[in-house]
């Protein structure tokens, strides 16, 4: 008998062997890591802050792409002063002379993108040419009475927390009254926004009866993504905002929304509602949501219980999945407006672009960071 019973507990011992690892939710530190040794990667690769970036074309490194990677290294920095990574970004202001593309008179959301970590370094260190040419582009916009700048949703993100950072930097109302005018007009003149599915149609291409080949409409991940970064990054800085309302209620129902179309691994598809066009893994859509998930489970917005899961297997995903252990980061969507773009999107593919990818992951870990244990 006894033999029977230690044969028992030895094939029982083998089964719980072969059975998949529980995922449990990662620890402060293990957040941490993978959020260093990504943005290692890409400090080692691009030493000189200044650098033109090369693709099809030439062009400056202070457009949107690189802006979203100092706003990701800004948020590591927030949860990990490192000297290295503030001198990195300012650096990179240095560099550029606290310029943006196509100079202090540009309405393009895409050029304001830097004044993002402008702003915040002008935080840290009140030197006013941090902000000068910023603050004179938004002020340009001020002075007239256009508001129809935003006609895709990727601008949302891009300008958008500029206008709420000069708000609370000012104290002057005015530019954020007026970041709620050019949302609303992106969101109900323009109708870029579908109340009935609670998503965002990228732009006016896609706007009904444009439909993917199942037939259903087109949302981009990472342009949802975009928004739900904007709306978070200004309700974290304006909290006490007088359309806060509005923002909370289309972030939250976005997130609702967003809770059924995860993938089984974790991530989400560049196409939200048709996961045969391109579909597969992709981190900077995924990432987004993330970032915007465990923001308003760590704010208590959303009930922790039914996000937490979801959250926990998609950062486990992004980590395990898309991490290099050299730090590259994969399954990343190149530039583009929707789900064909920037194909093939890989383990190993490099996008034109591999700086703003990790902005997502580093906005997504910060607030992962603060959830965790």
């Amino acid at each position: 008998m006894k033999s029977k019973i230690l044969g028992f507990v030895a094939l029982t011992a083998a089964l719980m062997s072969c059975q998949p690892k529980a995922e449990t939710f990662p620890t402060k530190q293990e957040v941490l890591n993978k959020m260093v040794l990504t943005n290692q990667y890409f400090m080692d690769k691009w030493p000189d802050t200044g650098k033109s970036i090369i693709t099809n074309k030439e062009r400056p490194s202070n457009i949107w792409t690189r802006a979203v990677y100092y706003e990701g290294l800004m948020a590591l920095y927030s949860i990990d002063p490192d000297q290295t990574f503030h001198d990195y970004a300012l650096s990179w202001g240095e560099n550029h002379n606290w310029g943006l593309r196509d100079g202090i008179t540009t309405r393009n959301a895409d050029n304001q993108c830097c004044g993002q970590t402008y702003i915040d370094l002008y935080n840290i260190e009140q030197d006013s040419v941090r902000i000068h040419d910023i603050k004179a582009s938004i002020d340009s916009m001020m002075v007239t009475d256009k508001i129809d700048d935003w006609d895709w949703i990727d601008a949302i993100q891009m300008a958008m927390p500029v206008f709420a950072q000069l708000t609370k930097l000012t104290g002057d109302t005015a530019y954020s009254e007026r970041a709620y005018d050019m949302y609303m007009d992106s969101k109900v003149t323009q109708g870029l926004w579908n109340a009935a599915d609670s998503l965002w149609w990228r732009d006016a291409d896609f706007l009904p009866p444009y439909t993917e080949p199942n037939g259903e409409d087109c949302y981009w991940s990472r342009g949802n993504g975009w928004v739900v970064a904007a709306l978070v990054r200004v309700m974290d800085l304006l909290p006490n905002d007088p359309h806060r309302d509005e923002y909370e209620t289309t972030l939250l129902q976005m997130l609702e929304a967003l809770t059924h179309l995860q993938r089984e691994d974790g991530f989400w598809n560049c196409s939200l509602h048709d996961p045969d066009h391109f579909g597969g893994k992709e981190t900077t859509g995924t990432a987004l949501f993330v970032y915007g998930m465990a923001w308003a489970v760590n704010n208590n917005l959303v009930d922790a219980a039914t996000y937490k899961p979801i959250i926990q297997k998609a950062w486990n995903a992004m980590a395990k999945d898309a991490v290099h252990e050299n730090g590259f980061l994969g399954y990343v969507q190149g530039t583009g407006k929707e789900p064909k773009d920037g194909q093939p999107v890989t383990y190993t593919s490099m996008p034109d672009f591999e700086d703003y990818g990790l902005g997502c992951y580093l906005l997504a870990g910060s607030e992962v960071y603060k959830m965790a244990e």
